[in-house]
């Protein structure tokens, strides 16, 4: 018969084995070193110029920077992946940093977020400030009162709720409020057009059901989209990392694929 202390170090290895399984499923898709495997476009300049050296690696740290801007003059940028994915759960940690640039939307303050589903960056206009897109956005405490981070935006698309249509640009999610300079843990598990799950540190703050384009949307003339032949219904689509006038850190950038149900 096992012994207390021999069961203890089976249970404990089996558990290390299934963590060592499940942690072997995720993929980089951030080396740490540089932008490779990513694309730049920023609003008023041309695709992969990456201007003012906004996107800068240091230390296995993604960083949007404004250190070379002498004004925001609404530049603002993304940074895709060059894969589009449907299935998929992605997870980073972001912390905010500096100020905002003063010429920047108000709202831009401790302001950041990760886009989902989003439109290849070729087929944006030049001027174009934000890809047709989900927005898991990441907010910090201004000290104003309760700030919730992982909400969603809707640049040029809508969602379901409950089988309902949403149409309002912005969702609040159920997340706390945090310290800007503090790193968060931010997860999204995406599935198609099915269902997408916002979490923080591990936590279910938000979810929602069948992203689909507006067409009737300024902001992000998803119309190029549909004028071209795609489909309003969004099942899959590049990632994007924000810059869009606050200077903002991200790092730990991984995606683990997921079978279709």
């Amino acid at each position: 018969m096992f012994k207390t202390s021999q069961f203890l170090a089976v249970l404990i290895w089996l558990i290390a084995a299934a963590v060592s399984a499940e942690e072997a499923k995720w993929i980089s898709i951030f080396n740490g070193k540089n932008l490779s495997g990513w694309t730049i476009k920023i609003a008023k300049h041309p695709l992969g110029e990456n201007f003012a050296n906004t996107f800068q690696v240091e230390d296995g740290i993604l960083k949007v920077s404004y250190d070379g801007y002498d004004k925001f003059a609404e530049q603002y940028g993304h940074l895709f992946t060059n894969l589009a994915y449907s299935h998929y759960i992605l997870r980073l940690e972001y912390r905010f940093t500096g100020k905002m640039m003063a010429d920047a939307p108000k709202y831009v303050n401790l302001n950041s977020g990760v886009m989902l589903h989003t439109q290849p960056p070729q087929s944006m206009r030049f001027d174009q400030g934000f890809p047709a897109s989900l927005e898991m956005q990441f907010l910090a405490d201004e000290g104003k009162g309760p700030r919730s981070t992982a909400n969603l935006c809707t640049p040029g698309t809508h969602v379901e709720m409950g089988g309902q249509l949403i149409t309002k640009h912005i969702v609040k999610s159920s997340a706390p409020t945090f310290p800007a300079e503090e790193w968060v843990r931010a997860e999204v598990e995406v599935r198609g057009y099915d269902e997408i799950i916002h979490r923080i540190n591990g936590i279910e703050v938000l979810r929602y059901q069948r992203p689909q384009l507006d067409p009737a949307c300024k902001i992000a003339p998803a119309s190029d989209i549909v004028d071209a032949g795609g489909n309003v219904m969004l099942s899959y689509g590049h990632i994007a990392l924000q810059a869009e006038g606050q200077p903002v850190w991200f790092r730990k950038i991984e995606l683990m694929p997921l079978e279709k149900k």
